[in-house]
């Protein structure tokens, strides 16, 4: 059942407000857009919002992202309140940083996708993690972890500033203003351009 009118309405713009990268019209699309999805899924999550399959498929066909480990660390950090589904008011407010979001916004994003235990750290077996699995095998490496591990230790020497051997929320910040292009060092979790 499609929501009323009047609950639309206060919908948009109370997410008008916290999702503040979109406009009214684009808050009621991206409500719009989340109900077709639901009603689609027709699973009994179905009145609150989006499993982790229907985000994952989302994400695929929306915005190209393959990587499973990297999409379920993006379902993680869209689902604020960890019940395993996300609801309106996530989705568009998720949406808010990643389509638009400034680059402290993003900053802080990717961070959290990237720290995997949510400890407030980017470890090196955090980043070993994430790099062997978004990096694609070459078949004539006798031991591709060995590339990987190296990967890590320029990425540490290159970001982690405070020398402790992990990246600090503020490591990754300080390494992301230097060069943008370190924003997706360890996966893409962003839309690509188009």
């Amino acid at each position: 059942a499609a929501m009323s009118r009047k609950r639309l309405q206060q919908l948009v713009d109370s997410l008008g407000r916290s999702a503040k990268h979109f406009n009214k019209s684009e808050v009621e699309c991206l409500i719009k857009l989340f109900d077709t999805l639901v009603a689609e899924s027709s699973n009994r999550f179905a009145a609150v919002g989006f499993d982790r399959n229907m985000f994952r498929d989302a994400l695929h066909s929306a915005f190209g992202m393959t990587d499973d480990m990297i999409m379920d660390r993006v379902f993680r950090t869209f689902d604020r309140d960890n019940d395993s589904c996300i609801s309106v008011v996530e989705w568009v407010e998720g949406l808010s940083v990643f389509l638009r979001g400034t680059l402290e916004e993003r900053i802080k994003y990717c961070f959290e996708v990237y720290d995997l235990n949510g400890d407030g750290y980017i470890s090196r077996e955090e980043m070993f993690q994430m790099l062997k699995n978004s990096l694609l095998k070459q078949p004539s490496e006798e031991d591709p972890d060995e590339g990987i591990k190296d990967l890590v230790d320029i990425a540490l020497k290159k970001m982690d500033y405070d020398h402790d051997g992990k990246l600090s929320f503020m490591d990754f910040e300080k390494a992301v203003r230097d060069e943008n292009l370190l924003l997706e060092a360890f996966g893409p979790c962003l839309p690509d351009i188009k």
